[in-house]
């Protein structure tokens, strides 16, 4: 009893002693900052005067000089970028912003960075001041661990949100820009605004508001060449322009530029309407410049390697890039979530419709592909294996619905995952393909061949041709346009397909279209093609694991025989079977223990070296797509170019 008792007087004084601590405790957090002004619809008085200098290849740095008017004293709030449209996520490269200088009537005027929106620069306009004129440099990275690459000897990728600021308070739409650029000597360029003048390297462009020429990036480079995809005298021409390495990668075949020919017929047959005045296709062959596929309204930014045009076949997995970022034009673009719509570079995006947005241009973009010739119709059908075995195997899906990655570009930033397969990442370009093939072949199946998803494209992202705007929609409108083409409970099986924790995998289309998922002991070409484009050796579906030529493991599948013995990404292998690793001897390694030898791999972490044994005997599963008998085989249909 008394131990109790003492116990208890203890605790009280414990009590006491913790209230006493936090009544002590009176630290309060400062109050924030007003906020930067939000965007209003109404017209910035004046023009923005910006010119870039992107001369200086050998430091691969922009110089910028921009004119503001100001209407009157006062503090104005000067934006960089930080929201990009395409990346869905706050993306803009403040990083690289140096040298910051602002003057008034020839005076330098303070600057000061809003400490919470660090985007933002507030500065006080002196009295009599009628303009701003601002000075800094983009640093361009010099090197890939700085981040991607847009400058080279050879080529430059020039885009507006890098080297631009923006008074803050208006739609960007709203305030109006004469922008120009120069160019070293002798370059050329790609980009989809109108050009006024280019001379001596300067190139001037007319008058254009904000938000468009954020959205009109530009190639330029030593080696360039241009090919006119629609016929002379098009109302709204669609242009292919290419810069290389060297003058050798520009040399296209005649049978290739026709496939490009047909993806413009093909994507006019499907959406039966042009919402741009002119479409760029901006393509760097390169390898020196970093890669890109970003969508824009009347241009897309595209980057592969060397040997698009000079060896087709090898260069598969480059080729549904174009289709891709063509269909956004349509399905991003024109078409867009009403919750991803800003009005400004300030205001976040929210990404809850990206299954539509990259989930049906995922699908497009095969499609459209396969019906012009870009891909072929196998290579196609082997891409569509590769990505629902992926699915099939995705086990993230027991605990994740894929809606939520649609906030991983915000989350993640595309940055290495240890357990992707567990973790998922960005799963409604992929998956978001599945469910709407799923989707056209129910609409196939319902209508007795009648109706398909096409007829959903024509409706939603068609309408009638036209200057670029923007038609935002909800989900109900997704839903509601569905029963227009094929009365069904569509809310139910969206819902359950993107919004619910949907363990089953989205393969009904498969079946619907009369093929089915299967794993065979030979990889495809298009699997060759993945192993050698990432120089790694892929075992995904049987050791549950990928490593490269350097022997280094650079995905695991979780709950698979490499995740159950131990093995993680990071991990190198030293030997395999008693053997120095190679590629080839692992795969050696998988077909010998079908006959019951378990794998012993020796793996290198750090400064630690341990030996694993996988008890693996299923051999090699690569997956392909295999007809079903007796079905109607709509799958085909579906890839078939349209008349």
């Amino acid at each position: 009893m008394l131990k109790r008792t003492l116990l208890a007087f203890a605790s009280l004084l414990a009590i006491a002693g913790s209230a006493a601590a936090q009544s002590a405790n009176t630290a309060q957090p400062t109050p924030l900052p007003q906020p930067t002004p939000a965007a209003q619809d109404v017209a910035f008085p004046g023009v923005i005067k910006l010119e870039v200098d992107a001369t200086d290849l050998d430091r691969r740095i922009f110089r910028i000089k921009e004119t503001i008017p100001v209407a009157q004293a006062g503090e104005l709030v000067l934006r960089y970028p930080e929201w990009l449209p395409g990346h869905h996520a706050p993306r803009g490269p403040i990083d690289k912003v140096a040298g910051l200088v602002i003057r008034a009537n020839g005076q330098v005027v303070p600057w000061v960075r809003d400490p919470v929106d660090v985007y933002a620069f507030r500065v006080n306009v002196p009295q009599g001041a009628s303009q701003l004129d601002v000075e800094f440099q983009f640093l361009s990275a010099t090197a890939p661990n700085q981040g991607r690459v847009v400058m080279t000897p050879e080529m430059l990728n020039l885009q507006w949100v890098s080297v631009a600021l923006y008074p803050a308070g208006y739609y960007t739409r709203r305030i109006m820009v004469d922008p120009s650029v120069r160019l070293p000597q002798g370059w050329n360029y790609g980009v989809a605004l109108e050009t006024n003048a280019f001379e001596g390297g300067l190139a001037t462009f007319k008058r254009v508001d904000f938000e468009t020429l954020m959205d009109s990036p530009m190639f330029a480079g030593r080696y360039y060449k241009q090919f006119q995809l629609d016929p002379p005298g098009a109302a709204n021409p669609v242009r292919l322009n290419v810069v290389a390495d060297s003058a050798e990668e520009l040399e296209a075949k005649d049978e290739h530029i026709e496939a490009h020919k047909n993806l413009v017929r093909q994507a006019d047959r499907l959406f039966g309407a042009r919402h741009y005045k002119h479409y760029d296709f901006l393509l760097a062959i390169t390898e020196r410049m970093g890669g890109i596929g970003l969508e824009h309204h009347q241009s897309s930014e595209n980057g592969v390697g060397e040997g698009y045009f000079t060896d087709w076949k090898k260069a598969v997995l480059d080729r549904d890039l174009l289709p891709h970022e063509y269909t956004h034009s349509w399905d991003g673009k024109y078409r867009r979530g009403a919750d991803l719509y800003t009005p400004d570079y300030d205001m976040p995006m929210r990404n809850s419709l990206l299954w539509v947005y990259e989930g049906q241009t995922q699908y497009w973009g095969y499609v459209l592909g396969a019906r012009s010739g870009m891909l072929s119709k196998d290579e196609t059908m082997q891409a569509l294996a590769a990505t629902a075995a992926t699915y099939e195997n995705r086990i993230g899906r027991n605990w994740r619905p894929m809606v939520d990655t649609t906030n991983d570009p915000i989350m993640s930033a595309r940055r290495p995952q240890p357990w992707s397969s567990w973790q998922r990442a960005e799963d409604y370009y992929s998956e978001g393909q599945l469910i709407w093939l799923d989707a056209d072949t129910l609409i196939r199946e319902r209508s007795s061949g009648k109706r398909s998803l096409d007829d959903f494209a024509r409706a939603f992202f068609g309408g009638p041709s036209g200057d670029p705007v923007v038609k935002t929609y909800t989900y109900e409108d997704v839903v509601r346009t569905l029963n227009e083409v094929q009365p069904y409970d569509w809310d139910t099986f969206l819902r359950t397909r993107v919004s619910d924790v949907a363990v089953k995998p989205p393969l009904d289309g498969l079946a619907r279209g009369g093929w089915k998922l299967a794993y065979t002991e030979t990889p495809t070409d298009y699997w060759k093609s993945l192993e050698a484009s990432a120089k790694n050796t892929n075992l995904t579906y049987s050791l549950g694991a990928v490593v490269n030529n350097e022997g280094d493991v650079t995905s695991v599948q979780w709950d698979r025989p490499a995740f159950n013995a131990g093995v993680a990404v990071g991990v190198k292998v030293l030997a395999v079977n008693g053997f120095a690793y190679s590629g080839e001897r692992l795969r050696k390694a998988v077909t010998e223990a079908k006959a019951g030898k378990p794998i012993q791999m020796v793996l290198k972490s750090g400064d630690h070296i341990r030996t694993v044994s996988i008890d693996y005997r299923g051999g090699h599963r690569y997956p392909r797509l295999e007809r079903i008998a007796g079905t109607p085989d709509r799958l085909s249909q579906i890839y078939a170019a349209k008349k």
